[in-house]
């Protein structure tokens, strides 16, 4: 049940106290022993909160330390290109990874002007670099992504420029996890003074080079001469100067919506559940945007750290971001001559199959993953796969020559495209994704949390698809069990079922005592009704053996 906050501006006395929860990144220490206090990678790093104990100094320098070590037995002796986004923790936590950085001999770039800098501009960075470079460059990227003002978020891109693979995650995290129960002793550190006048740090331009090369991805000319009138809405985030750079050098009929950063987030709308979260695919955290759909012909935004995207047109509002994702593969595929069907389209497994049955119509071949954008990394790196998308609003896909881009998500390349679309064909892409559902059927798809205790949540994430002995889903037999996706053959931490017309996957939380449930019908509503009471009483079930 949503909050009666939601979509409404925040109560100025229940705005974060920034320098409250500065002190505790300082001055409060994580206990070793509790298992939230202890650093853990989920599908994209490590987050936590300071007042909590699970993001403070003592997690960085570990993490920090453990990174350093890490790269020098991999022999990766290149720059390290470290990104930051706009939460208040992120600015912190930058001063802590130099401070250890430097004292490891460690070649440092940080943002020029201490510009914030986005996730994708990383990867860029580190990709561009290494056709250069002959040792190995990798990154850090620190940014919660569109968690809410008090957290913080810290994680590593190996030299593919992409989030690290869980092996390499689990490698830092175990190291980092020693380094702490050990009194942070292992971890080499200088003072701030001594890291800024270290020659092992320097300042880097991540923004010049990125904005220049768009052209070779988004048809930059087409939205510029079509003279759409864009509103592009940063969310307070690192995105910021990157518009600013887009409208200055290419001149683009673009407002700048929140062109400022407030770590307080004062700006935001509140979410579903009345916290503040930068989330662009939220209709709640959008609402102000929302407000102005009538005012430009499209409007966009990202999260802090603008991996992800929100498309808003005139008909639409906010499209819903698997809409979105599956208009996005069909233009892309009709519309470069470079994507040809040896390219495979990337999605995970809670994305809908509306995806499936458009590039089944195309003759594309699809390559479904578990939840994380990781899964898609080496698709993209070694260019087999034109595109990497997740249900949570967030995409890559390869340059118009069919070379990599970014191996990381990238929300401006698809909110710059969601311009191309709209310029060259002069449809609303809600109109467009109305062709499908005509083509294809009408997608019913939702996805709910149902509480879950830690031990439950182990339960479900090391399911066999043995321990589920139904036939039927919805009235309708059940084609396939998966515990691991059809693509890879990762585990996916959880279940899928899947019917001709519907699917649904349950899968744990990482961060909260829930499980999700994702579902959808190409029948009706009341069958995708019908098939999450299902689900939910399969996983009681399975919780009682």
């Amino acid at each position: 049940m949503n909050s009666p906050l939601a979509g409404k501006l925040p109560a100025k006395e229940t705005l974060l106290n920034i320098p409250k929860l500065i002190s505790a990144y300082y001055e409060l220490s994580p206990d070793i022993s509790k298992e939230e206090q202890r650093v853990s990678f989920g599908t994209s790093g490590h987050r936590g909160s300071a007042f909590k104990k699970s993001f403070n100094e003592a997690h960085v320098m570990a993490i920090t330390q453990a990174i350093c070590e890490y790269r020098k037995k991999m022999g990766y002796n290149g720059t390290l290109f470290i990104g930051k986004d706009t939460h208040a923790l992120s600015t912190p936590a930058e001063i802590t990874a130099i401070r250890v950085c430097c004292a490891n001999g460690i070649n440092v770039a940080i943002s020029e002007n201490n510009n914030p800098t986005p996730t994708p501009l990383v990867s860029f960075a580190i990709l561009e670099s290494n056709k250069k470079s002959v040792e190995k460059c990798d990154g850090i990227v620190i940014t919660p992504s569109h968690n809410p003002p008090e957290d913080g978020g810290f994680k590593y891109n190996p030299p593919n420029g992409g989030p690290a693979d869980t092996e390499v995650t689990s490698e830092i995290e175990k190291r980092a996890n020693e380094i702490l129960a050990n009194s942070l002793k292992d971890v080499q550190s200088v003072s701030y003074e001594k890291a800024l006048k270290s020659p092992y740090l320097k300042e880097y331009d991540f923004i010049t080079p990125y904005v220049k090369a768009l052209g070779e991805i988004v048809d930059i000319e087409s939205i510029k001469k079509s003279s759409l009138k864009l509103g592009a809405d940063p969310l307070g985030g690192s995105a910021i100067p990157v518009y600013k750079k887009i409208k200055e050098y290419y001149g683009l009929n673009m407002e700048i919506i929140h062109p400022y950063a407030d770590a307080t987030f004062s700006f935001m709308t509140l979410d579903h559940d009345g916290k503040i979260r930068m989330d662009c695919s939220s209709p709640y955290a959008m609402a102000s945007l929302l407000k102005l759909k009538e005012k430009y012909d499209l409007a966009f935004a990202n999260d802090t750290d603008a991996d992800r995207h929100g498309i808003v047109t005139p008909k639409g509002g906010l499209i819903n971001p698997n809409h979105y994702l599956s208009v996005a593969i069909w233009y892309l595929f009709t519309h470069r001559k470079n994507f040809g069907k040896s390219l495979k389209v990337g999605k995970t497994l809670v994305s809908s199959s509306m995806i499936d049955r458009v590039c089944n119509d195309l003759g594309l071949s699809v390559y479904e993953v578990p939840v994380g954008f990781k899964w898609f990394v080496d698709g993209l790196y070694n260019e087999w796969l034109g595109f990497g998308g997740e249900e949570s609003a967030g995409a890559s896909y390869l340059r118009k020559d069919g070379t990599v881009w970014s191996t990381d998500k990238d929300g401006i390349i698809m909110t710059l495209l969601a311009a191309e679309i709209t310029a060259l064909t002069k449809k609303d892409i809600y109109d467009i994704y109305k062709e499908f559902e005509e083509k294809f059927g009408t997608s019913y798809y939702e996805r709910i949390d149902a509480p879950a205790t830690l031990h439950e949540k182990e339960i479900l994430k090391n399911l066999d698809s043995s321990a589920i002995t139904i036939k039927t889903l919805g009235g309708e037999n059940i084609e396939s069990i998966l515990t691991k996706a059809s693509g890879n053959g990762a585990k996916i931490g959880g279940l899928k079922i899947v019917t001709k017309n519907a699917w649904v996957a349950m899968r744990p939380s990482g961060t909260e005592d829930i499980y999700k449930i994702y579902a959808e019908s190409f029948i009706s509503q009341e069958h995708l009704k019908s098939i999450q009471a299902e689900a939910q009483e399969i996983v009681k079930e399975i919780f009682k053996k």
